[in-house]
């Protein structure tokens, strides 16, 4: 279905097109990365985990949409990769020939193919399929290694041509349309955006009413689909297999949920990730993260999280992303997850990542404005939207120091606003040297927003100065909140103990065994910043991630004997309830 509207201007297209690659990245293309050829000893190896078969000229390996594709290894002929081109045409993104391989990200995940694969000619190539694969990415490690890389790359050119994935339609400034564009973004799915304004939508997509919408690939409109929705049909979430029970569940693919899986799945454990949005949590939206070990000149939040789940996948980690948790309850040993559109989840171990989120203002009408001039990270999608405009930065953590710094890069001034009298307590020194010095930040402390005024856009704020009364006003319609944190825990109250503020209780002196990560129930471990009296860094909550899982092998080691062995214990419990087999790993 064609779509009316205007087209952005070129230099926001390509602004949009930069974002989107530096976000996942933080670098340009490189075709050299990106399409390597394997040497014929590698290709050797190759065949213990494939067959070779012949195909004609002209035959589509793979197109638009399809899922579960397998990996081509060209030994004769030539496969080409086209991707649409503007009208109804296409055009050829890379012309494998003799020991190149065909794929991309969705190689390792389960979205949606982005371009066609059609041989040129006669060909005999050596096919892979998708289990063979996994159990190639396990055994060879330097080849797992060369597809990884590739596939990464390939991911980036894809996405800087803008060409391919799904177009995004709807209203400038449109609340639910950021929130579109951030899940594509967050979840390295290509997009472009074609903007409408009300005069010259014409009913074209059922009316301004139906906005936004997502055109797809092959022609349907998805019209305001929520984000499960949209996971779903892209293939961004891989539903969990319920009949299978986990060796370990992972909810909350931040940093900690990011490490605690690559080291489950590396040593051999069964997992499964749970993620309401995107991976990268609270640290997916820092701009850059400098104190960070091994990056001397910093990395972007959403880049560490792209890298963090690359490892992952490569292990053979399941995510099932935008499916929030629900509830959770314990059968005799085994976890039973109860995630939102009553998708079960059964897991012998849980390990909770949910993280934090950041606090709301009380100013009235904050949340008309949320998405609307109101936002909770400043990456570069956001960046655009405030050029040479003023912004406010509201909060005194290393987040909205980070945020601070970056946007006085490109908005025209930064007001960063603290509620307390300086930085130093709550902030890196690095950071608050860098923001005093800072000609294009001003600093406003002892202060609070308390207005904000615009239709239906935000457009002006009002903060007050409590130490001296003093009022500010401005024409401001961009303003970034990082302000505390509340633990992401409603769906466990009930189940673990959690102190006063709704952090998890671990350790000694309530945790079933005798370790910092332990909840109060048995084969329940608590990491990150939902922990309480965790230190809130990236680099802590990566090594409790880490460390958490040599906790876990221990547990299953001295429960699973007893699970298999008791033929009335959890699994006939759990086959009674929820039709679970003994299927895991």
């Amino acid at each position: 279905m064609e779509v009316a509207g205007e087209e952005l201007d070129p230099n926001q297209t390509e602004r949009l097109k930069d974002a989107q690659v530096v976000e996942w990245t933080g670098t340009d293309f490189r075709p050299d990365l990106a399409f390597p050829t394997l040497t014929e000893e590698m290709v050797e190896r190759l065949k213990l985990f494939g067959r070779e078969e012949a195909f004609p000229a002209d035959q589509i390996l793979y197109t638009y949409g399809d899922r579960h594709i397998d990996m081509f290894v060209v030994l004769e002929g030539g496969v080409d990769i086209f991707l649409p081109a503007s009208g109804s045409g296409v055009k050829i993104l890379r012309q494998h020939r003799k020991f190149d391989f065909t794929g991309e990200l969705n190689l390792l995940n389960s979205q949606r193919v982005v371009v066609e694969a059609r041989t040129v000619s006669q060909c005999r190539l050596l096919r892979i399929g998708r289990s063979h694969l996994r159990q190639l990415m396990r055994a060879e490690g330097d080849i797992a290694n060369l597809i990884v890389q590739a596939a990464v790359w390939r991911r980036i050119g894809i996405m800087k041509d803008a060409s391919s994935g799904v177009v995004l339609v709807g209203q400038p400034n449109d609340a639910q349309m950021t929130l579109l564009q951030r899940f594509c973004v967050r979840n390295s799915y290509p997009y472009r955006i074609d903007e409408l304004v009300p005069e010259v939508t014409g009913g074209s997509v059922g009316g301004v009413g139906s906005l936004p919408a997502v055109r797809l690939s092959d022609g349907r409109v998805l019209h305001q689909p929520t984000i499960p929705e949209l996971a779903d049909e892209l293939g961004i979430t891989e539903l969990p297999d319920p009949d299978l029970i986990y060796d370990v569940a992972v909810v909350g693919a931040g940093p900690s949920g990011l490490a605690a899986a690559v080291y489950a799945a590396s040593e051999g454990l069964c997992t499964i990730v749970i993620e309401g949005l995107a991976p990268g949590g609270q640290a997916g939206t820092s701009s850059k993260i400098e104190n960070y070990l091994g990056f001397p000149t910093g990395i972007g939040g959403q880049q560490l999280a792209s890298r963090a789940q690359l490892q992952a996948l490569k292990f053979g980690v399941e995510f099932a992303i935008s499916r929030e948790t629900v509830t959770i309850e314990q059968v005799d040993g085994i976890h039973r997850l109860h995630l939102a559109g009553g998708i079960p989840v059964c897991a012998r171990a849980v390990v909770v990542a949910t993280g934090a989120q950041y606090r709301k203002l009380t100013a009235q009408n904050y949340e008309n404005y949320e998405n609307r001039g109101l936002y909770y990270a400043a990456t570069p999608m956001e960046s655009i939207l405030c050029r040479e405009k003023d912004v406010i930065v509201v909060g005194g953590g290393n987040s909205a120091g980070q945020a601070a710094m970056f946007l006085s890069g490109i908005a025209r001034h930064v007001y960063h606003v603290v509620r307390g009298s300086s930085l130093a307590a709550t902030m890196s020194q690095y950071l608050v040297s860098r923001i005093e010095n800072s000609s294009r930040i001003t600093l406003c402390i002892n202060s609070e927003i308390v207005a904000l005024e615009g239709e239906p856009d935000l457009q002006s704020v009002t903060w007050v100065n409590r130490s001296t009364c003093e009022r500010t006003q401005k024409a401001i319609e961009d303003v970034f909140v990082m302000i505390g944190a509340e633990p992401n825990t409603g769906w466990l109250y009930g189940t673990v103990k959690l102190d006063k503020k709704g952090f998890i209780l671990t350790g000694e002196a309530v945790g079933f065994e005798n370790t910092p990560y332990a909840t109060s129930v048995p084969g329940i471990y608590a990491v990150g910043d939902v922990r309480a009296n965790s230190v809130k860094r990236v680099a802590s909550a990566v090594g409790e991630g880490s460390v958490v899982i040599s906790d876990v092998h221990r547990y299953l080691a001295s429960t699973r004997n007893h699970v298999s062995a008791e033929p009335d214990s959890a699994l006939a419990a759990l086959r009674a309830a929820g039709n679970v087999s003994e299927a895991s790993v």
